[in-house]
């Protein structure tokens, strides 16, 4: 039996080292607060919030709260789904010039850089986009920009799907060649294996012709057969290794492969339901009939029914999971912007009670306002979430082996995100710099996501609860101390760790 004060060594030094990569993770998480704030701040304050105040009175509360949270959801997951089927790609493409069995140091670096800087363009680019559509054209403009990416996604999906028939026709006949090269090396080898048997029955024949006659030379025949054997086992064993590595070899690409499938399907059909509810709600606003109250028992029953839709399904997709939280997401920025502008409505009644009489038009003008700061914090709210909730989902499932290794390099490299960002926030201007700021957080959602696989796989309680504490205490010291949002961070970032979308 082990000594009680070894179990109770290794039970301190597994939670030493566990706070440690808890802490290391809720610091990358802890150091996006300020700047998330800060590039919300700007929006709120700056000259992007008149086309905003402007769309509620076009749109209504209800169509500017779901366009918002519908184009802020759809970049957040446009830009995650970009940096993991580019990692995946190029983990694929470095693995088959390597010729190696499994990722290695440099792989994982080279895929860690590939994915953040692919997810952090491609925030900026459309967040740069965003702003200036809205800047040009207004919020409504965003429908027609939600239904040409819509459109656009699931035409590059055909495509797409269309070449990759063609690539596994292409992939069946390499199998089939692969397979008949090997057939060709069993021929060889059993013809070497008859040829070496021949040898040995001569060699046999010619040690009891000279053993008869009183020959000296039977330790040379001994040797003789033993180089044989031994030649022989060694071409069996390098002909099994090589086996063993192309079959490792193939796993890990069929994997990946499976991988890219996945997201490009949450890619191109995740954001349609949120597509559909911004433009049924918004299409009432343009109409005439945004602040009808039937446009929300509406909104609720078309919600529902697509929910029920996906929730149907037999097999539930990633894909299909992400919409339906997405939608609901959607759902609730709508209601709470609908329930800030009554909330003025209701402050103006109680101060007509009060004595105090405003007019129609101040009314209005205070509940258009008070909607769209609504809309916009809620919005960036939870694109804030999602996209740190999808860097859980890639960190999460990672093998064990490596959990440490993605703690610490996402970590380095939301860091490094964080300053690039920083230094370039004048030419990307506001739009950019928020949907850049996605890719940073993104890597702290992988942290985060490692780290919680950490506290979940930990052989004891004292490194499970070790980690969590080492979670909420780096982010709160980098963070400001915001209780309340990061708490929610952290919980978003655990309980997505734990879905394998693969």
């Amino acid at each position: 039996m082990t000594p009680s004060w070894k179990n109770h060594k290794s039970a301190v030094r597994e939670g030493a080292i566990c706070f440690v990569l808890g802490a290391v993770g809720g610091c990358a998480l802890g150091a996006t607060v300020t700047p998330v704030h800060q590039a919300m701040t700007e929006i709120i304050s700056g000259s992007l919030l008149k086309p905003v105040v402007d769309g509620v009175r076009k749109v209504g509360p209800l169509g500017l709260g779901t366009l918002l949270g519908a184009t802020a959801i759809s970049t957040t997951m446009a830009s995650a789904a970009a940096g993991v089927t580019v990692a995946a790609l190029v983990t694929l493409l470095l693995m088959t010039q390597k010729k190696s069995e499994s990722p290695s140091g440099f792989v994982w670096i080279a895929t860690g850089i590939a994915a953040s800087l692919c997810t952090t363009s491609c925030g900026a680019a459309l967040g740069f986009i965003i702003e200036k559509h809205v800047m040009r054209s207004g919020v409504v403009a965003l429908l027609w920009a939600l239904g040409i990416f819509t459109v656009l996604k699931v035409f590059i999906h055909v495509v797409v799907r269309l070449a990759c028939r063609e690539r596994e026709c292409c992939s069946i006949l390499a199998t089939q060649a692969e397979e008949q090269y090997y057939e060709r090396l069993d021929i060889l080898e059993a013809e070497q294996r008859e040829k070496v048997i021949v040898e040995i029955e001569q060699m046999m024949i010619a040690f009891e012709t000279e053993k008869s006659y009183g020959g000296e030379n039977e330790q040379d025949f001994r040797g003789a057969w033993e180089a044989q054997r031994q030649n022989r086992e060694e071409m069996e064993k390098q002909r099994r290794k090589a086996r063993e590595l192309t079959l490792a070899q193939r796993s890990v690409q069929e994997r990946l492969k499976n991988l890219v499938v996945k997201y490009f399907e949450f890619l191109t059909f995740s954001s349609i339901p949120m597509t559909v509810t911004a433009a049924v709600t918004a299409g009432f606003g343009i109409f005439g009939f945004g602040d009808y109250r039937f446009v929300f028992v509406g909104l609720l029953t078309l919600v529902l029914c697509m929910a029920f839709m996906l929730m149907r399904s037999m097999h539930l997709n990633f894909w299909m999971f992400t919409a339906y939280v997405g939608m609901f997401a959607t759902f609730t920025i709508a209601v709470l912007t609908l329930h800030a502008g009554q909330e003025v409505l209701e402050m103006s009644v109680r101060m007509r009670k009060a004595g105090q009489v405003l007019s129609k038009e101040s009314i209005a003008t205070r509940m258009a306002h008070k909607s769209s700061l609504e809309a916009i914090a809620s919005g960036f709210f939870v694109s804030k979430m999602f996209q740190i909730a999808l860097g859980a989902t890639v960190g999460g499932p990672l093998d064990q082996k490596v959990l440490d290794k993605v703690i610490v390099g996402a970590s380095v490299t939301t860091l490094a995100l964080l300053s690039i960002v920083k230094a370039l926030s004048v030419a990307l201007g506001i739009g950019g710099v928020t949907g850049a700021l996605l890719g940073a957080l993104g890597a702290a959602g992988v942290s985060m996501g490692a780290a919680a696989a950490v506290a979940v796989q930990c052989s004891s309680w004292t490194g499970t609860i070790s980690t969590i504490a080492g979670m909420l205490s780096g982010a709160l010291a980098t963070g400001n101390w915001d209780i309340t949002n990061i708490g929610l961070q952290v919980l978003v970032a655990y309980v997505f760790a734990m879905i394998n979308p693969y």
